[in-house]
């Protein structure tokens, strides 16, 4: 991996249950790791679904090998938020991550 391609400040989070000062359960996105990343956009489509159009853009963030990354976590980028599919850690090296992500729009 180019440590130059990696340009992008990316935070990754993690949906989990934290308690308020009254002592109940709240959930909340936790940040969990931030890091350097690149984002290539990899196709994009709009759709029509119950009286309203929808837009999705499929994304996919390189970042360097990150251990306990999984698909029910999410990535903030600035003000954008995508939801990550699917973790792929290239050639099983443990020395790269790829999350296909689709963007919250």
């Amino acid at each position: 991996m180019k440590i130059g391609k990696l340009r992008h400040r990316i935070t990754i989070q993690e949906y989990q249950a934290t308690r308020d000062s009254f002592g109940a359960e709240v959930k909340e996105w936790v940040d969990i790791k931030t890091v350097w990343a690149s984002i290539e956009p990899l196709s994009g489509r709009e759709y029509f679904s119950a009286k309203q159009i929808n837009a999705e853009v499929t994304t996919k963030i390189r970042t360097r090998y990150l251990k306990g990354i999984h698909p029910k976590m999410r990535v903030l980028f600035n003000d954008r938020i995508f939801e990550i599919l699917s973790v792929i850690n290239v050639e099983e090296k443990k020395r790269e991550l790829e999350l296909m992500c689709k963007e919250e729009v």
